[in-house]
């Protein structure tokens, strides 16, 4: 589990095709220390899996179902990633529950400058904007950012400085693609209530909802 709270930006060192897949290599400094073989790391949102260690980089292997829900697959060497390693079990919270399994790509449409904030329209598949509410909870690349506005088939949020400095989201352009990942949590929510049939307006109004 990840929590949407970027460590460091990483540099694609190496990318070997393979028919359907795809090997990384990504150069880090931060979050190098103690990484290990296995350790599960972050990277643009995409949960990857270190399969190798040298040299100040990690290596992860892309599947097939990855390269086609994510944009990992239009990375090229010199291309630069959000890295965050696995949230310890005594680490503190400070995004929200991100496991780093894409719902999708979405596109930006727009960027506009808000004094020391920069706006980011996104426009989304119907499946993805579903989940989306007002100042509910999205990863964008595995950045973890409050949804300011809401339309049929697009979102924004706002960013301070300080999430431009310290992610790749201040290097995107007009047109560029973007991991998205919904709030787990309203999908659990809304599969649990589909599922039982005892959860109904007279229900939820007699617990006090």
């Amino acid at each position: 589990m990840f929590t949407g709270i970027i460590e460091e930006i990483g540099i694609v060192r190496n990318i070997k095709k393979g028919a359907k897949s795809a090997s990384l290599i990504v150069e880090c400094k931060k979050i190098f220390d103690d990484l290990k073989l296995g350790d599960s790391v972050s990277t643009n949102g995409v949960c990857l899996t270190v399969t190798n260690i040298s040299n100040s980089s990690f290596s992860a292997d892309v599947m097939n179902e990855t390269l086609s829900k994510s944009s990992l697959g239009s990375l090229n060497i010199g291309s630069r990633v959000n890295l965050e390693r696995a949230m310890p079990a005594n680490g503190r919270f400070g995004g929200h529950i991100v496991s780093g399994h894409i719902d999708g790509t979405g596109k930006i449409t727009s960027i506009k400058k808000d004094d020391i904030a920069i706006w980011y329209t996104i426009i989304a598949s119907p499946k993805v904007m579903h989940y989306i509410v007002e100042k509910g909870s999205i990863a964008i690349d595995g950045i973890s950012l409050t949804v300011a506005q809401v339309t049929h088939d697009s979102f924004s949020v706002s960013i301070i400085p300080h999430t431009a400095g310290e992610t790749t989201l201040s290097e995107k352009n007009i047109g560029s693609l973007v991991n998205l990942e919904n709030d787990i949590v309203g999908k659990y929510i809304e599969k649990f209530s589909q599922s039982n049939n005892c959860i109904t307006r007279e229900f939820l109004y007699k617990n006090g909802f």
